[in-house]
């Protein structure tokens, strides 16, 4: 709590699986149990199409990691496996969006393969009211999940929570396919508005519902959308001023006044540094992931422009080449260097920038906690 005030704990809070951003694959997580002695187990999961998994406390306790999730049940972890059709030599995942998801044989995760909207007439006044949305609010999706924050608490760990989807940009188009989500705000101003709008409804009814169960024994609460690209963005900062701002600033200010003590993470990769000053706006708390090796996020001149104003979750280590690729002593030089960068005055929590792959050797794993481990204020 130190650390998110923007004052320097003890020592670098660190996160592993807190959220479905900082987690780590099933096999990524299986090799690493092997590395430490320990049998695999069977995967409990946070989001089965991204095959994250919650790791068992004994792995989280070994590895001195500060937080834990409670996550409600969505279309990534509802039951998943139950609902799989065999076609061969891929399974078929049908959602409660209506979206087609393929797993093919010895995949790494769930691929989007057909949107529900996307071939429709987008013209038509009441696409978007005749469409069977999910029933956001469903009490089910939380059962349990209030005794599982409070005794998390008693263990004096941060409980985090997730959102019912991703964000209105992402599920945008998630609907309507990727091409249709670019030009609707073009094209079907109306409709596309009314598309977003409904979205940040099923939002907003999906956190009435969780923070009456949950906003009192939760910490922090995370929602997104990723803007970003490894370069520049995958729309104009004016074009997500214009359309999705807005509905997302309703989001998040119901999520404020519903539970005024709760810290709100906002996760988007890429470069997103124009639009860093509109999520502080929006009321934002903390930024993740530090996409480290994106365009504009360089560390250093992150922490200089923005670190008083938010606090920077994720950059401990570069996912896409040093954490798989690397050498150990590659991991632990971009460690240190991340850390000296982005840790003093507070602010700041550890993880890596994104999820832990499969092919993530455990060597490299531990290599990047011992060096944690090792830093000192």
């Amino acid at each position: 709590m130190k650390a998110l005030d923007h004052e320097e704990p003890d020592r670098i809070p660190f996160d592993l699986a807190g959220s479905i951003w900082t987690g780590i694959t099933n096999r990524a997580y299986q090799n690493l149990r092997k590395h430490m002695g320990l049998k695999e187990s069977r995967a409990e999961w946070s989001d089965v199409i991204q095959q994250i998994v919650i790791p068992s406390e004994d792995i989280l306790n070994e590895l001195k990691v500060d937080t834990r999730g409670v996550f409600p049940l969505t279309s990534h972890n509802w039951d998943v496996y139950s609902k799989l059709k065999d076609c061969g030599d891929y399974r078929e995942y049908l959602d409660e969006w209506g979206f087609i998801h393929h797993f093919p044989e010895n995949g790494y995760w769930f691929s989007l393969v057909k949107s529900p909207l996307e071939e429709a007439d987008f013209e038509e006044e009441k696409t978007v009211d005749n469409f069977p949305w999910p029933d956001a609010g469903n009490k089910l999706r939380f059962a349990g999940l209030r005794e599982k924050a409070i005794q998390i608490r008693n263990e004096d760990k941060i409980v985090m929570t997730k959102g019912l989807c991703a964000g209105l940009f992402e599920m945008h188009q998630r609907v309507r396919g990727m091409t249709n989500a670019m030009i609707d705000p073009l094209i079907f101003p109306i409709n596309s508005d009314k598309l977003v709008g409904k979205l940040a409804d099923l939002k907003i009814e999906f956190w009435d519902a969780a923070l009456d169960k949950l906003g009192d024994v939760v910490d922090i609460v995370g929602e997104g959308d990723d803007y970003g690209t490894q370069l520049s963005q995958l729309i104009s900062p004016d074009q997500f001023r214009a359309y999705y701002k807005p509905h997302f600033t309703r989001v998040l200010k119901f999520i404020k006044e519903k539970a005024p003590t709760v810290k709100l993470i906002f996760h988007s990769c890429g470069n997103v540094r124009p639009i860093i000053p509109d999520l502080i706006e929006m009321g934002v708390d903390i930024l993740n992931p530090v996409h480290i090796t994106a365009t504009g996020m360089e560390p250093v001149q992150l922490k200089k422009d923005f670190g008083k104003s938010i606090v920077f979750w994720g950059g401990g280590v570069d996912t896409q080449k040093v954490l798989p690729s690397g050498t150990q002593k590659q991991v632990i030089d971009d460690v240190k260097k991340n850390i000296e960068a982005l840790a003093p005055g507070g602010g700041f929590v550890f993880s890596t920038v994104h999820n832990i792959q499969a092919e993530v050797p455990p060597e490299n794993i531990m290599a990047m906690w011992n060096t944690l481990m090792e830093y000192k204020y």
